[in-house]
């Protein structure tokens, strides 16, 4: 069960701003009434420009973190887009390797970039929620689905299984004092849908933003990137994707077709489809780009026995469950179940 939890900045510092103030408020009421324990580490919420430009100490609040005894979950504050500035920090001098223990460490967006550090350091992940975009989400409640999957991850220390939503929810789009208490727009969720292969597959999933992924192999927003994600080899080999679940999911960026085939592209390169036992894919935002998507990975992978599963609660859209990564998963389409062992 955890009961202690530190909010880490690791990529944008947006939590530290004023003009957020009243949404953490909102968050840390709520983990409160669950009787948790929560501290913002040292960095945490020196605002965006300090984050921006200190990398070094965004690593350090990480370390600090898995040191700390007395932490049993770290719970990234939101994504961002440059949090591989933190490779030299955790990897020069093995700091990351020396520092991690067997900590609950949830995140997505450009959290994903850390998930993949972990991995390398030996860390199971948890991947699909944060602490702005969830804890402190401005309708009256968290989302019950969202919720739902918190709620387990906290009283159990893990995730037995997911099931999808009933509906999806559109992007709220502005968020002010005034939309507080103001319900999200709904629609009625499809579920799980197999677009080609076996309906049922095994393997431990990993994965995350294909936006930040793209990142990793192509310099548009961050010509250094590339090289860095290189040099401290942070996409696994094609090795370790062997009998792997891939999970992907689109941001808030919502990227176009064409930027998605060639984020596709990158990841054909690497080897990865070759190898993995399936494919998740997340719903995108809003269902921006769906089926175009869709249709996309299958001309991608161009392999049509590699089973495919899309419309996954995970990641930018709404609502989000939390899926773990280096567990066991068997995938049933058929059943709308993605079941974890152990």
């Amino acid at each position: 069960m955890i009961k202690n939890i530190a909010v880490v900045s690791l990529s944008s510092g947006i939590a530290g701003e004023p003009f957020v103030k009243f949404e953490l408020e909102i968050g840390l009421q709520r983990l409160k009434e669950y009787g948790l324990n929560v501290k913002f580490m040292p960095n945490a919420l020196k605002g965006l420009e300090y984050t921006k430009a200190h990398p070094e100490k965004r690593a350090e609040d990480l370390l600090q973190a898995f040191r700390d005894p007395d932490t049993d979950m770290i719970l990234c504050a939101i994504g961002g887009d440059d949090t591989y500035r933190l490779l030299p920090y955790l990897f020069d001098n093995n700091e990351l390797a020396k520092a991690v223990t067997n900590k609950t460490f949830l995140g997505f967006s450009d959290t994903t970039i850390n998930h993949f550090m972990l991995h390398k350091a030996g860390i199971l992940t948890f991947y699909g929620q944060a602490f702005l975009p969830d804890l402190c989400e401005l309708s009256c409640e968290m989302l019950p689905y969202t919720r739902k999957a918190f709620e387990e991850l906290i009283s159990t220390g893990t995730i037995k299984e997911i099931t999808p939503s009933d509906v999806w929810y559109e992007d709220r789009g502005e968020f002010t004092p005034e939309q507080v208490g103001k319900p999200l727009v709904s629609h009625k969720n499809n579920g799980f849908e197999l677009l080609q292969g076996s309906p049922v597959f095994s393997g431990k999933i990993l994965g995350g933003c294909i936006c930040s992924m793209y990142d990793m192999f192509d310099g548009e927003r961050y010509a250094d990137m590339p090289e860095l994600c290189r040099k401290y080899r942070i996409f696994p080999d094609k090795e370790d994707w062997k009998g792997r679940i891939l999970l992907l999911e689109t941001s808030e960026e919502k990227p176009s077709p064409q930027k998605f085939q060639k984020a596709l592209e990158y990841l054909k390169a690497t080897g990865v489809f070759e190898v993995v036992s399936g494919i998740l894919l997340g719903k995108p935002m809003d269902e921006t780009y769906a089926e175009e998507y869709k249709k996309l990975l299958v001309q991608a992978v161009d392999n049509p026995g590699l089973s495919i599963v899309c419309n996954l609660n995970t990641g930018h859209a709404l609502p989000r469950c939390i899926v773990p990564f280096g567990k066991e998963a068997i995938v049933d389409a058929d059943k709308q179940s993605i079941r974890f062992l152990g």
